[in-house]
């Protein structure tokens, strides 16, 4: 008879054998990451703005395919899904990155540079792009699966809706998934560090441009007309009475007037005055609120002052909700890749908005945060800056989560 192990033995054996796998993962991918930096930086010197993205999406597909993925192209007009299937495993698994640039003008210091005046990757699609090739790769060569590996590469995140595109052109019609996972690089986290969140994670993103007409006129005689600078200016300051009165202090919630328009000269009174506004939420009810309230107020406020008021609202990204179950799974794949002390298990949730929120209101799944870098570093330059860079010590990092994460899910 074998002798009987101790409670909990076979527990701390496959741990340790889990462990070490991990780590023999990220080290293999250390010593092949030099191609996919190049490649990252590549992307970078050569950014693509939302839509536009044919040369990115040219590289990705090329890759893919040489790779033995089989590839569609031109999904939501520049998206790319490499598919690849492996055993007899039913189960099918969707890791999605995003390849479109910003409209920012790249301030000047690195060798890959943007070459392209006014446009720059300044929120680190480049970098989730090479995670997602240099993972696709090591899969399609080394990978030990059952089922189906499908990688998205999306357009248009910034702003043009690239994942409802894909989504409208049968993207999960025809790459049905049991769960989807994304990952986005967070600046002010340490470098490689590994965040998670189940439930509300990003904000919804709405906008509304509000004009208000009236009636122009000479500056020295206002009784004469009716001024929509002044009732602007009361709607912009009884706006901030919308999140601090209308919804619960424990419900995060933005409204922000980015820009009012309105006249060109200090003598004349003009007819209209417009103001554009920006609505977040993290809340579905609440975000629901926020449009009713704004709607009603600029209406009253806008009567009291005798003009009339006209609103284009504008529905942007949903609230992004992670889902328990693939959240729970995924964070045991982070805690097995990277160790306790590199990952939060429930970090805050980000005002800012992701597109990917459509992608997961139709499959369960997560999206997942690494650390760009904290402190002094580099990488700690936020996002939509001009002097921002991804930290390309996360390929290997981010590339070796990926291929846990599916192997761990399509378990040979």
């Amino acid at each position: 008879m074998a002798p009987r192990r101790p409670p909990g033995t076979f527990k701390v054996q496959i741990e340790t054998e889990h462990a070490a796998e991990a780590n023999y993962l990220r080290d293999a991918l250390r010593t092949q990451v030099g191609e996919f930096i190049r490649l990252r930086r590549d992307i970078h010197r050569e950014p693509e703005l939302a839509f536009e993205e044919h040369r990115t999406a040219a590289l990705v597909a090329d890759k893919l395919q040489g790779w033995g993925f089989a590839v569609e192209r031109g999904i939501g007009g520049t998206g790319v899904v490499g598919k690849l299937v492996r055993g007899t495993g039913r189960k099918c698994i969707g890791l999605r990155a995003d390849m479109d640039a910003l409209p920012i003008q790249e301030a000047p210091g690195a060798d890959w540079a943007s070459k392209r005046p006014g446009v720059m990757h300044a929120c680190g699609h480049d970098g989730h792009t090479a995670m997602l090739l240099a993972a696709a790769r090591r899969l399609a060569e080394h990978g030990r699966f059952s089922g189906t590996l499908q990688v998205i590469f999306q357009p248009a995140e910034e702003g043009g809706g690239g994942a409802l595109r894909m989504i409208d052109d049968g993207l999960f019609d025809r790459y049905p998934c049991d769960a989807i996972f994304a990952m986005h690089n967070l600046p002010g986290l340490a470098q490689g560090h590994l965040m998670f969140r189940d439930g509300p994670t990003m904000a919804s993103s709405d906008y509304a441009s509000i004009t208000l007409t009236g009636v122009g006129g000479h500056g020295a005689m206002p009784h004469k007309a009716t001024d929509p600078v002044v009732a602007a200016a009361s709607i912009v300051m009884a706006l901030q009475t919308v999140v601090s009165r209308n919804v619960d202090p424990q419900q995060m919630s933005v409204v922000t007037v980015g820009a009012i328009h309105a006249g060109k000269v200090n003598n004349v009174i003009p007819a209209t005055a417009t103001l554009e506004v920006s609505v977040r939420a993290l809340d579905r009810e609440v975000r629901a609120t926020l449009e009713r309230r704004i709607r009603a107020l600029v209406q009253a406020q806008a009567e009291s002052f005798g003009v009339s008021a006209a609103i284009d609202w504008r529905a942007g990204y949903s609230v992004l909700v992670n889902s328990p179950a693939e959240t729970a799974f995924a964070r045991d794949v982070g805690i097995e890749l990277r160790g306790s002390a590199n990952v939060t298990l429930q970090g805050p949730a980000q005002s800012a908005s992701e597109d990917f929120a459509f992608m997961l209101e139709r499959v369960p799944g997560s999206y997942v945060l690494i650390g760009n870098g904290d402190g002094d570093s580099a990488g700690a330059c936020m996002v939509h800056n001009p002097g921002y860079d991804f930290n390309d010590d996360n390929i290997a990092i981010g590339a070796a989560y990926w291929m846990l994460l599916v192997e761990r899910f399509l378990v040979a």
